[in-house]
């Protein structure tokens, strides 16, 4: 095993849209959504502002901290904005037109781990790593899914955002791969 990714390591997350122009997972701006905390977009760069792409990848089913995130775990993304961002989080549902593309609920972070059952916890599947031993490993493209209601759909990008500074706009999607990559993300770790 080498190079595995750990949980309590900060991280960024790259989305695969148009040949991995997608953006990088970002917080920008407050958002109106009940119990939400921050809107959530891609941005060209990971560091927008300080900590708005950097979220810190904890496990959502009891590992330690320091132990390996595995393929088909369940995890929690905590933001670092502001020291504290939010957690990665389902909260309400998509816009009419990202529904007619099979999206699902949009997504914002949330003051708490858990806002509602299972919002704030995505399942984390990678393509594959190498070696392939099950393990998930900075430069791994990964699928999340949210276990919202046992099916709370996979994270993508879905039109562009109107958020100052913002690429594309975030949702959930019931299929994993609907266009040109939106659910690939590419994780690379943060710099301390």
């Amino acid at each position: 095993m080498a190079n595995e990714l750990k949980y309590g390591e900060q991280i960024h997350l790259q989305n695969g849209y148009n040949g991995w122009q997608g953006g990088y997972l970002d917080t920008n701006g407050h958002s109106g959504a009940s119990g939400a905390k921050y809107q959530v977009s891609t941005a060209d760069s990971p560091a927008r502002g300080k900590g708005t792409g950097t979220w810190e990848i904890l496990s959502a089913s009891g590992k330690a901290a320091g132990q390996p995130v595995v393929s088909g775990d369940l995890v929690y993304l905590r933001n670092l904005y502001g020291g504290d961002g939010g957690y990665l989080d389902t909260n309400g549902h998509a816009s009419d037109s990202q529904k007619a593309a099979g999206a699902k609920y949009d997504v914002s972070t949330s003051q708490g781990r858990d806002r509602a059952a299972g919002t704030g916890r995505w399942r984390i599947f990678a393509r594959t790593s190498s070696p392939a031993d099950g393990t998930v490993r900075p430069g791994d493209v990964v699928h999340l899914w949210n276990t919202y209601g046992d099916n709370g759909g996979f994270l993508e990008t879905n039109h562009t955002s109107s958020a100052s500074g913002a690429k594309y706009d975030l949702c959930t999607n019931a299929y994993y791969n609907r266009s040109s990559d939106v659910a690939d993300w590419k994780i690379h770790r943060a710099q301390a």
